[in-house]
């Protein structure tokens, strides 16, 4: 989550430079490379996943392609601050499809610890960019869509990881999106002017790729095995006030009073979300064989 709140502040100046799905290709496409490679040194091989490779495909399409043309493109006709509200509801929508599909079993403690982090990001991104919903509402559509792209890449990738590491199962799926972006973001960058790349962008074409969309999706995918989709998405409601924190630091910009305010709710949603049982209640586990 660092590295992706990080990705926010890295990313400021080259989007300003590069068309958004043409610089989403470049970055994603050097997540493929590291990420081929970095599976070639740990496994010995790149061979695709056995079996599930049209589900890794498409949950990569899904996950990765769709998600990274529908955001930007949403992200033209609505304020910023209302885009990262709406995408916010993406641990929310996880909770409720993973309830729906059986491939988690959030409990009542653990949506309403996902509905207080969704305030606590309301209460931080109102006192910070502000919002102004209902400014295009095929912009909020097509960013709540978005949202749904990623739950639903969350929640049946859950289930791949049953029969196949988070890096091989990580790597083919950013492989598939990075395919699927291809004739958009290399249509973009051929009838834009790149005259104004210089070191800044690489470096950031760098972080975002490497970091932000390689290794950190494969630690997501990771947790993910663990963790069960519920709890790894609940902790994307503290990007937000990581970013709030990072730019702070790195870009000298003030930190509010209601932010911190709204720092503390998300972290009280999320730590209800994780402990999934109201406080004061012991938790119970039932043991039993694998489904």
């Amino acid at each position: 989550m660092v590295f992706w709140a990080g990705n926010f502040i890295v990313v400021k100046s080259a989007i300003g430079v590069l068309p958004p799905v043409g610089f989403t290709f470049l970055r994603y496409l050097l997540a493929s490379v590291t990420l081929l490679t970095l599976l070639r040194w740990r496994t010995g091989s790149i061979r695709l996943p056995h079996g599930d490779i049209l589900a890794i495909a498409l949950l990569g399409v899904i996950g990765f392609g769709c998600y990274q043309i529908l955001w930007p493109v949403a992200l033209q006709s609505i304020p910023a601050g209302d885009s990262a509200l709406l995408i916010a509801t993406t641990p929310v929508l996880t909770a409720l499809m993973a309830a729906a599909t059986r491939a988690d079993a959030p409990n009542a403690a653990k949506l309403t610890g996902a509905l207080i982090s969704f305030a606590g990001v309301a209460m931080v991104i109102a006192a910070g960019q502000g919002l102004d919903l209902g400014t295009s509402l095929v912009g909020d559509l097509l960013t709540i869509v978005a949202a749904s792209c990623w739950a639903i890449y969350t929640v049946f990738g859950a289930r791949v990881l049953r029969r196949h590491s988070p890096l091989a199962a990580t790597t083919w799926a950013i492989v598939a999106g990075t395919l699927f972006i291809a004739p958009v973001g290399i249509a973009q960058l051929a009838t834009s002017d790149l005259g104004g790349v210089g070191l800044p962008v690489g470096l950031a074409i760098v972080y975002s790729g490497a970091l932000a969309a390689g290794l950190a999706n494969v630690v997501v995918f990771h947790g993910l095995k663990l963790l069960g989709p519920t709890r790894v998405t609940a902790l994307q409601a503290l990007i937000p006030a990581l970013a709030v924190v990072l730019a702070a630091v790195f870009l000298g910009e003030a930190i509010r009073p209601a932010q911190v305010l709204g720092g503390v709710v998300i972290l009280g949603g999320v730590a209800l979300l994780r402990r999934g049982a109201w406080p004061g209640r012991r938790l119970v586990r039932r043991v039993g064989l694998p489904g």
